[in-house]
């Protein structure tokens, strides 16, 4: 039972982190980019590390070199003059010397090795770097369209703002026009009235004209003639 629970716990917890990924993925990559990029840096300041002791050791094995060329030359010169006693004191300082270039002569090639090694891990990791850097321009783009999206898919389902526009529309259009409901009353009233049909037996010609028309002013002009 408790083995089942503590799965149950560990799925329900997998699944919240997933989630909580989802919705910090940029963050999250951002800071991870972050770490890289010190990391690299680090590496970097190894690197130069390395080179600048590197460099110190030859200079050292050079000083060496010098060294022993000169005693070399002196204790020939004194072996000639049948001083065996300063040749040997030369010769053990030349061997001794010789002892201490061989081991910083191994410690530079030591250097050049790690440098190398050094070198393509930086390189690889830099390389690495900038494919994370585009691919998080690439991912907030991303992001960015989902986001939209989501909202269009928002706005499309359902009760929106387009929505309610549509609705405002079409009761400003369905409306009727007062002015032909203004005309349509009179009508009516006419109707009721009787007046409309009076004004229907004036314009066919029975009875008095109650108004001025065109035809009745060319009659009395014509009357005056």
């Amino acid at each position: 039972m408790f083995s089942t629970l503590k799965t149950l716990m560990d799925g329900a917890n997998a699944r919240a982190d997933d989630r909580l990924k989802d919705v910090y993925a940029i963050e999250l990559i951002e800071q991870r980019i972050r770490e890289a990029d010190a990391n690299l840096s680090a590496a970097k300041m190894t690197l130069a590390s390395l080179i600048q002791r590197k460099r110190s050791e030859e200079k050292l094995v050079a000083k060496l070199d010098a060294r022993i060329a000169d005693l070399t030359t002196r204790a020939t010169e004194a072996l000639a003059s049948k001083r065996n006693d300063l040749a040997e004191q030369a010769a053990q300082a030349i061997a001794d010397m010789e002892n201490e270039r061989r081991i910083r002569r191994d410690t530079v090639e030591a250097h050049v090795t790690r440098i190398g090694q050094l070198q393509m891990s930086i390189e690889a990791a830099h390389r690495r770097l900038v494919d994370l850097r585009q691919g998080a321009i690439t991912a907030r783009a991303v992001r960015r369209e989902q986001k939209s999206q989501a909202r269009l898919n928002k706005t499309l389902a359902g009760t929106s703002a387009a929505d309610e526009a549509e609705t405002l529309i079409r009761r400003v259009v369905d409306q009727s026009d007062p002015f032909e409901q203004s005309q349509i009353l009179g009508e009516i009233d006419q109707g009721l009235s009787g007046s409309n049909i009076a004004q229907t037996l004036e314009t066919e010609g029975f009875g008095p004209a109650t108004k001025s028309t065109a035809a009745s002013v060319l009659d009395r002009l014509k009357s005056k003639d």
